[in-house]
């Protein structure tokens, strides 16, 4: 039976399962390696952080993921398909790992960002 996210770990299996789907993902996986060639080592702890901030307010994410994706749009045009696509694939990944309201809370958010992004890198 699936449990709700509880915590840091819980975020971090979340967000290495979902890593693991963007790499190979046909449509969007060009970004973060092709485009920005990411270097997983330290994209991932900082994706720890990020969710682990917006959805227990942690507050020990450092960034600007507008900045971020700005950057990447105009390296690499990135277009609503894109973000819809991402969210997709969150939400598949929240679903198969875990159900309860923290779980439909970090989708939300989710969905929120990547709409204020989406707005922001036109």
């Amino acid at each position: 039976m699936k449990t709700d996210i509880k915590n840091r770990n819980d975020i971090e299996r979340l967000v290495n399962s979902f890593y693991d789907k963007i790499k190979i993902d046909e449509e969007i996986s060009y970004f973060f390696n092709k485009v920005t060639k990411v270097k997983w080592e330290e994209h991932l702890p900082k994706m720890y952080d990020f969710f682990e901030n917006i959805l227990f307010f942690e507050g020990n994410y450092e960034g600007n993921p507008m900045v971020t994706h700005e950057e990447l749009h105009k390296k690499s045009p990135v277009n609503h398909s894109h973000f819809e696509h991402w969210n997709e694939l969150f939400d598949k990944t929240v679903n198969e790992l875990f159900s309860g309201v923290k779980a439909d809370e970090i989708k939300q958010r989710a969905k929120n960002i990547s709409a204020a992004m989406m707005n922001k890198v036109r």
